[in-house]
């Protein structure tokens, strides 16, 4: 089994830069593609970013591209999403999920196989 805990997040103004983490505990991530999503209120759950269990590919949704990069320390065995130019759409509660797969990178949320309770992320206008 694979823990999970978010942290990082808060309340944060327009424009700010915060950084999400997930740590793992229990099993080891480093052989596991790892996502990011968040779930707005009153919204469905939706694919933020992801990335392959070696680094090599990362996949981000069009509304973060440029503005969020996920990355991950094999030694913390910890993932990380770096959040900047931050906007009030993009609050949310941001989840980090894990897929045994380690190549595949999907965004459906039915492929991962491990979550976090999650972080919220409130960005004041």
């Amino acid at each position: 089994q694979v823990q999970l805990v978010e942290s990082g997040g808060g309340l944060v103004q327009a424009g700010g830069s915060p950084r999400l983490s997930c740590a793992a505990s229990g099993r080891t991530i480093s052989t596991s593609s790892m996502v990011w999503f968040r779930q707005a209120p009153g919204k469905e759950r939706e694919f933020v970013a992801a990335i392959t269990w070696n680094g090599d590919r990362t996949d981000y949704t069009n509304s973060v591209k440029g503005r969020f990069t996920i990355s991950r320390d094999f030694a913390k065995d910890t993932v990380y999403l770096q959040m900047n130019s931050l906007k009030p759409e993009d609050t949310a509660i941001y989840y980090c999920a894990a897929n045994l797969d380690p190549i595949r990178i999907p965004r459906s949320r039915a492929a991962y196989d491990y979550w976090g309770q999650g972080t919220q992320v409130t960005v004041s206008a």
